[in-house]
C-alpha cells in the first residue's frame, strides 16, 4: 500500500494499491499506441490486452494484460511477462507499474516529480538545503505560493518517491509535499436551436427556458473582459472567435500554440463557443459575444503540475473569469451501484493554492472569477474537490422543460444552473427534452464533432452549461469592473430564478441541491452589477443593530450599537453565539450573520433576528463577520469588532470580512461589537 497526504501533515491520506493486472506503456516520441510502430511480440501484447485508460498527451496507455487475450487469467505472472517483453521494444520508453485508488479503482499514474511547499517563514536557503537532502532536483520556483517548489527524483526512482514524500512531509518546515499523481482528467460533457438565450419555437414546440440575455445585452456583450478556457484546446482560426484571442498557451506542451493536437481535441472549441462565440450569421452566439478570448489547453492529467500552471497563466496575463469543464471522472449516471458515483476526488495542495492564487492576486487583487462544471454523474459534489472548492462557482444544468437535466450532479456546492442537452431516462420518469442541445461552435474540419461543419447542435452536459455562466460573469465584470470575485458571486446568488420548485426542494435560505439558488437570469445579473457600481447616497434614516450575546456561562447580554459587549468580564467569558437585527425594521435591509464555531464550523443566521453560533457550554467562537442584504443595502456599511482571548488589541473588520478567523483553529472570541453607518453622498 503506498500513500498520498493532501494537506499537509495533519490533511487527506489517499491509499493506492498495485495493479495486479495494469501496465502503463509509454511511447518514444509520446505516440498514440495505436500509431507506435513495435515489434511483432509488442504488437501481439497490445492486442491481447484491454486499455482501461489513457493518457494521450504522454504517449501512455494503461492496459490490462492477459494471457492470450484471456482477460479472466489476467494476474501478476502475466503482468509481469508483458512488462519484460514490452521493455525490449525499441520504440517503448517504459512499461511500468500501475497504482490504483484502494477504495474506487481509480487509475492512478504517478512520476518522479513532487510538489513541495515550505513554511513561509523559510528562507530560501534551507528550502534548498532539504530539497538536496533527499537528492531532488528543483524544476520550477512556483509563483503561486510562498517557497513553493516543483522538484524531481533521479531516472529510476520509482516507487520509492512515495517513502521520499513522506519523509520530506514529516520535516519541520514543510507544510505540504506530494507525489505528483496523475488520473484521467474527463470532460463535463455529454440560430433559432440557441433555445438557452432566447424564447423560440423548435419542430413546431415553443421553448420558454431561457436565460434573459438579450435584457442583458442592451448594457453589454462582454467587451474589454477576457474569459480564459482551460480546456483540450480551442480552433484559433475559427472566424467566430477573429480578432479577440490573446495570450493563448498549452501547458501540457508548454507552448504558446493552444490548437487542438489529438484527433479528439474537440471539446475546448465547443465550450469557448457556449461563453464567446461572436454570433455571425447561421452562426452561434455566445453570452458574451464581444468578450475576449483566452484558450489554454490542457491535456495533462488530473493533479498534474500542468493543472495548476493553467491557472496561474492564466492569472498572469489577466483573465478576469476562468471556466474549467472538467473534472474527475463521473460514474454512471444511470447505475445507482456504480462504485465510482460514491468515490470522494480531493483537490491536490498544487492545484489548490494555484486556484488560491487566481482568487485572491487575479485582476489586479480583486480575484478571477473560477466557474467548474457541476459534473455529470447523478452524484454529490462533495465527491468532486474541484468542484466544490469554497471559492469557485459550481454549475449544474436544467432542461429545455425547466427541470433538472437527468445527469447533473448535485449537493451544496452547487451555486446555479445554467440550461443544457438532455437525455431521456424511462427508469427515472424522465421525459425526452425538445431540443438536440446547445448549438455552438466545432472544431474546423473532419475532425469535429459534427464533420464538415463549423458548428455543432448538439453539445450538452455541465460542459456546456459553465462556459455559458461564465460568460455571463464577463456581461457583470463589463458594467462593474471593480466587482471581487466574491461580491460576483454573492450577486449571482441574488440574480437566479427560482425553478422546479416542487421537485427544487428549495431549503429556507432558497437553496436548492440540484439547481443552485435557480437558473441564472442574465439581465437580473448585469442589473445587480449595475447597481452594486452606482453612486450611493445617504441614507434617508439612521438605524441601529439590536440583539444579544450568548455566553458560556448560560447567560445573554443585550447587543447595542457600537458597544462592545463582555469585555469588562471579569474573568473573561467565552461567547458561544448571536442574535442581531436591524431595527427599526425594514424589508430593504437585513442584517446576516456568520460565526465560526470551535466544534459546529462557519454557520449562518437563517434569518434576521435568529441565533446562530455554539450550544454546548464548553465550546466557543472563533470569528465572525456581519453582512447587509436588501434592496437598501449599498447605502450602509457595517462595522464589528471582536476582542481575541490573549490579545491586547481588538480585532476589527467591515461589510462581511471575518473578524477573528474562518479557519479551523484560532484564538477565542470574548467580546464583539456591532454598529451600522450610513454611507455619505458621493459628489
Amino acid at each position: 500500500m503506498y500513500k498520498v497526504k493532501f494537506g499537509g501533515k495533519k490533511g487527506k491520506t489517499i491509499n493506492l494499491m498495485e495493479s495486479p493486472d495494469m501496465v502503463a506503456i509509454r511511447t518514444k516520441g509520446n505516440k498514440e499506441i495505436g500509431e507506435a510502430s513495435l515489434n511483432r511480440n509488442s504488437r501481439a501484447i497490445i492486442d491481447d490486452s484491454q486499455e482501461v485508460a489513457a493518457f494521450p498527451e504522454a504517449g501512455i496507455s494503461v492496459r490490462r494484460v492477459s494471457a492470450e487475450g484471456d482477460l479472466e487469467s489476467a494476474g501478476p505472472r502475466q503482468r509481469d511477462a508483458a512488462r519484460a517483453t514490452l521493455k525490449q521494444d525499441e520504440n517503448i520508453r517504459f512499461a511500468g507499474r500501475v497504482l490504483q485508488d484502494a477504495e474506487s479503482g481509480e487509475v492512478m499514474l504517478y512520476t518522479e516529480n513532487f510538489f513541495v511547499k515550505f513554511l513561509d517563514k523559510t528562507s530560501e536557503q534551507d528550502c534548498l538545503a532539504i530539497i538536496e537532502k533527499y537528492h531532488l532536483k528543483v524544476k520550477s520556483k512556483l509563483v503561486f505560493a510562498t517557497n513553493a517548489y516543483f522538484v524531481e527524483a533521479s531516472e529510476g526512482t520509482g516507487l520509492e518517491v512515495f517513502n521520499i514524500a513522506e519523509k520530506l512531509l514529516e520535516e519541520k518546515q514543510v507544510e505540504y509535499c506530494h507525489p505528483e499523481i496523475v488520473q484521467e482528467r474527463r470532460f463535463k460533457g455529454v440560430h433559432p436551436l440557441q433555445w438557452h438565450l432566447t424564447q423560440t419555437t423548435i419542430n413546431g414546440r415553443p421553448v420558454n427556458q431561457h436565460i434573459n440575455i438579450e435584457a442583458a445585452w442592451k448594457h453589454s456583450k462582454g467587451k474589454g473582459i477576457t474569459i480564459a478556457v482551460i480546456d483540450d484546446g480551442v480552433d484559433l482560426e475559427h472566424p467566430e472567435f477573429a480578432g479577440r484571442i490573446v495570450h493563448p498557451f498549452d501547458t501540457t506542451l508548454n507552448s504558446p500554440d493552444s490548437n487542438p493536437k489529438l484527433s479528439d481535441d474537440n471539446h475546448g472549441t465547443a465550450c469557448a463557443g457556449v461563453a464567446c462565440a461572436s454570433g455571425l450569421p447561421d452562426g452561434a452566439s455566445g453570452t458574451a459575444p464581444e468578450a475576449l478570448l483566452m484558450p489554454v489547453r490542457l491535456r495533462s492529467g488530473l493533479g498534474s503540475m500542468a493543472e495548476a500552471n493553467a491557472f496561474v497563466w492564466a492569472t498572469d496575463k489577466g483573465a478576469d473569469v476562468i471556466s474549467c469543464s472538467w473534472g474527475p471522472t463521473d460514474g454512471e449516471w444511470w447505475n445507482p451501484i456504480d462504485p465510482v458515483r460514491n468515490r470522494a476526488t480531493p483537490l491536490p495542495d498544487s492545484t489548490r493554492l494555484a486556484m488560491e492564487y487566481a482568487l485572491t492576486k487575479g485582476r489586479g487583487g480583486k480575484g478571477a472569477v473560477i466557474l467548474f462544471a457541476a459534473g455529470n454523474g447523478n452524484e454529490d459534489t462533495a465527491n468532486d474537490g474541484y468542484s466544490s472548492y469554497a471559492g469557485v462557482i459550481s454549475v449544474a444544468a436544467s432542461n429545455d422543460s425547466g427541470k433538472r437535466c437527468v445527469y447533473s450532479d448535485f449537493g451544496k456546492a452547487v451555486w446555479v444552473c445554467f440550461p443544457s442537452a438532455d437525455y431521456a431516462w424511462r427508469a427515472f420518469q424522465h421525459p425526452a427534452p425538445i431540443s438536440e442541445g446547445l448549438r455552438t461552435t466545432d472544431r474546423r474540419g473532419p475532425g469535429g464533432y459534427a464533420p464538415d461543419n463549423n458548428y455543432v447542435n448538439s453539445f450538452g452536459g455541465t460542459s456546456a452549461a459553465c462556459p455559458g455562466m461564465a460568460g455571463i460573469v464577463a456581461l457583470m465584470l463589463a458594467v462593474n469592473p471593480n466587482l471581487k470575485a466574491a461580491q460576483v458571486k454573492d450577486l449571482i446568488r441574488l440574480s437566479c430564478m427560482r425553478i422546479d420548485e416542487k421537485g427544487g426542494e428549495y431549503d429556507a435560505k432558497g437553496h436548492s441541491i440540484y439547481y443552485g439558488y435557480g437558473r441564472i437570469d442574465a439581465g437580473l445579473a448585469v442589473e445587480n452589477a449595475r447597481k452594486a457600481a452606482q453612486p450611493t447616497v445617504k441614507p434617508a434614516a439612521a438605524v441601529t443593530v439590536e440583539g444579544v450575546v450568548a455566553f458560556n456561562s448560560g447567560k445573554e447580554v443585550s447587543l447595542q450599537s457600537g458597544v462592545l459587549v463582555g469585555g469588562d468580564f471579569k474573568p473573561a467569558r467565552r461567547v458561544l453565539g448571536l442574535r442581531v437585527q436591524i431595527k427599526p425594521a425594514s424589508a430593504n435591509l437585513k442584517i446576516r450573520c456568520k460565526v465560526n464555531g470551535s466544534s459546529a464550523g462557519i454557520a449562518e443566521s437563517a434569518q434576521e433576528g435568529a441565533y446562530v453560533g455554539e450550544t454546548d457550554a464548553g465550546r466557543h467562537l472563533i470569528g465572525v463577520a456581519f453582512t447587509l442584504e436588501g434592496a437598501d443595502a449599498g447605502g450602509y456599511d457595517i462595522y464589528y469588532a471582536a476582542r481575541l482571548l490573549g490579545r491586547k488589541t481588538l480585532a476589527k473588520a467591515k461589510n462581511g470580512v471575518w473578524c477573528g478567523t474562518n479557519k479551523k483553529t484560532g484564538k477565542t472570541v470574548e467580546a464583539v461589537m456591532v454598529e451600522v453607518k450610513g454611507k455619505v453622498a458621493k459628489g
